[in-house]
């Protein structure tokens, strides 16, 4: 039996990291074999890279530089974590995965989606999501979530943000048995909710 992969999208201040985490305490208080991880970041190598993506002092950085960091921690976690527990019958739980970097780099940078793909299919080994929960919240509004203490990506403009949300809701249009819109509910339990009913119908 092979596991299952379930990753978390969505915009700056979604909710993502909290709804993901809460789904992973879920299953595993019923007893399912589940890890956690996040994106980019969760092994060593992996979150060194996080930490020179996120700062903002490396405003020079190029897209494609930035890109590439970027497939370059998810090829060391794909290789490192995620494959090895998928072939262990595991649910991998993961907060951002490819679908990222398209609407992100591509959609909200102009890199070419067709080279993101490519480069992605090298760097996950072929490894795609069983399901993908997109969490959708009005951009402006997530935005205020996300505090003063920004990171380089949530700095950037509110035009750059509605592109990567477009992106995500092409992305779903594209793939819309993978990709499931959820809209964020005011009440956190209430969008967990909708969320468990997804999860549990997968697994």
């Amino acid at each position: 039996m092979k596991g299952k992969f379930i990753t978390f999208e969505g915009s700056e201040g979604c909710g993502k990291s909290t709804q993901s985490r809460l789904l992973y305490l879920f299953l595993k208080n019923k007893g399912y074999k589940v890890i956690y991880l996040r994106e980019p970041g969760t092994t060593q190598i992996s979150e060194k890279i996080r930490k020179i993506l996120l700062d903002s002092q490396n405003a020079s950085m190029s897209p494609k530089c930035e890109l590439l960091l970027y497939m370059a921690a998810r090829a060391q976690l794909v290789n490192e974590i995620i494959k090895p527990a998928l072939s262990r019958s595991k649910i991998v739980i993961c907060d951002r995965f490819l679908d990222s970097t398209i609407a992100y780099q591509g959609y909200g940078l102009g890199e070419n989606i067709k080279f993101i793909k490519a480069v992605g299919r090298f760097a996950t080994q072929g490894i795609k999501p069983d399901l993908t929960i997109f969490l959708s919240l009005p951009l402006k509004k997530g935005l205020a979530l996300c505090g003063r203490s920004k990171d380089r990506i949530e700095k950037r403009s509110l035009a750059y943000h509605l592109r990567v949300r477009c992106g995500y809701l092409k992305l779903a249009h594209l793939e819309p048995k993978r990709i499931r819109i959820v809209k964020v509910a005011d009440d956190k339990n209430k969008t967990q909710e909708n969320i468990r009913k997804l999860i549990l119908r997968l697994l």
